[in-house]
């Protein structure tokens, strides 16, 4: 099973916003692209019964988040803007990657911004809700997240795991070639870790380091007695891919030596299918709770004109999560965009 982040929100039944019923939503096919123009995607299945839906969207102005009864009903849930850019200084400008996580009773929202001043002086900031619906909620400016130093950082993610929380983020170390690094480090709040922050890769080889030398994009999961991080590569066209760090469930998660990495990408452009550039993933799971979905975002074409970033045209995917016969996942390649074939609920 996928290891959410624990809660004392208790099973609410919360009506997802312009949603239609749950068994008109059960009973909607999956189809791909999944959501339009949303890159970045997190999918959170929350203990209440819902799925929670963040992105970024293409204007990098806001945060939207949607809720529904079903992983169906995401596709047509109405999305909420629970936050805005700032005119100036701190978060005033690319506002990427929002991730929204359920920790001891609270909402928190991890993202990316820059400044109007200097756009490019990315930094990781918190948003927090205490109240039980986080789409009326009121959300609440915790500032920065800060890392060990001050560079270009991004992509932050966390997960609970025996007992202690950590925080996995990608950041530039001016003393080592390439662009982003992945890093992580124990939370001592939802909003700060504590001592010191430790490399877990850096862009090493050739499928991580096209048009820029990058790691970032990490999203957990934990299954089979090993924690599985999956991250992105590479420039965000064609060439963006997916790699995979992988430790025992009982190592010290801190220490370097206890992560192995995957020499090849496991999840990576398809000609055949039309998919490319996936990436940025997010894990869930179907509605019954027992086969795991990969959570994604691609093209379906692959030249694209002028700056990737500027392209609205990174859609949100979903498809099953395979796991082969050693207990490691199997993404296989990006499906061909059209109605998913999703299992049965089993009882």
């Amino acid at each position: 099973m996928l290891a959410l982040p624990p809660t004392a929100f208790g099973q609410q039944v919360l009506r997802p916003l312009g949603q239609e019923s749950d068994k008109e939503s059960a009973a909607s096919e999956i189809t791909n692209p999944f959501i339009r123009e949303r890159a970045d995607p997190w999918c959170l299945r929350h203990t209440d019964g819902h799925y929670y839906f963040t992105a970024t969207v293409p204007a990098y102005d806001r945060i939207e988040l949607r809720r529904a009864a079903t992983l169906a009903g995401l596709a047509r849930a109405e999305p909420r803007v629970i936050w805005r850019k700032h005119e100036s200084g701190p978060m005033s400008y690319h506002i990427w990657a929002p991730e929204i996580h359920a920790i001891d009773g609270q909402w928190y929202i991890y993202f990316a911004a820059g400044r109007a001043e200097d756009i490019w002086a990315i930094r990781i900031y918190v948003l927090a809700c205490t109240d039980p619906d986080p789409l009326t909620g009121t959300w609440r400016e915790k500032g920065q997240l800060k890392t060990n130093w001050e560079s270009f950082s991004l992509d932050a993610t966390t997960f609970a795991h025996r007992g202690g929380r950590y925080l996995v983020w990608a950041q530039k170390d001016p003393r080592i070639r390439g662009n982003t690094n992945l890093y992580i480090g124990r939370m001592d709040t939802p909003w700060s870790i504590a001592g010191r922050q430790v490399l877990l890769t850096k862009p090493q080889y050739d499928w991580e380091q096209i048009g820029f030398w990058v790691n970032e994009g990490p999203a957990a999961l934990v299954r089979n007695n090993r924690v599985f991080l999956s991250y992105s590569a590479s420039a965000t066209d064609h060439n963006y891919c997916m790699g995979l760090l992988t430790a025992a469930a009982d190592a010290d998660l801190l220490d370097p030596n206890s992560w192995t990495k995957s020499p090849q990408p496991v999840f990576r452009s398809s000609p055949a299918h039309s998919q490319y550039g996936p990436g940025h993933n997010s894990f869930t799971t179907t509605d019954d709770g027992k086969t795991d979905v990969l959570v994604y975002h691609a093209r379906n074409y692959k030249e694209i004109q002028g700056d990737p970033l500027r392209n609205p045209d990174r859609h949100t995917r979903i498809q099953i999560l395979r796991w082969k016969p050693d207990g490691s996942p199997d993404l296989g390649e990006p499906v061909t965009d059209g109605p998913l074939q999703m299992p049965k609920e089993r009882p």
